[in-house]
């Protein structure tokens, strides 16, 4: 594998995550969250589209700089997908 390649394959922001007694999560390698509410978030990681669902979630803390989240509330699944981001909601209102 040439280094070109493997710069297309190596995410920008390693994509982690820390689930605790399913009430605090820490994400890293976020790209956007397009959006949320008390039992949904819907974001993008550096690996793909990322559906977190539960009860009175919280996004206690979101850095896109460095694609950190934190996240509490009752949290009851991540679903992931192969999805990629679009670009957020104001790029395409402004297509």
């Amino acid at each position: 594998m040439t280094s070109q390649e493997t710069k297309k394959t190596t995410p920008k922001n390693p994509h982690c995550i820390s689930l605790e007694n399913r009430e605090n999560l820490v994400l890293s390698g976020i790209k956007e969250v397009d959006n949320y509410d008390e039992n949904t978030i819907n974001l993008y990681t550096e690996m793909g589209r990322l559906v977190i669902k539960g009860e009175n979630l919280n996004i206690k803390k979101l850095n896109l700089e460095f694609g950190d989240l934190e996240v509490d509330g009752e949290i009851s699944s991540l679903i992931y997908s192969s999805e990629k981001s679009n670009g957020g909601i104001f790029s395409r209102l402004f297509k």
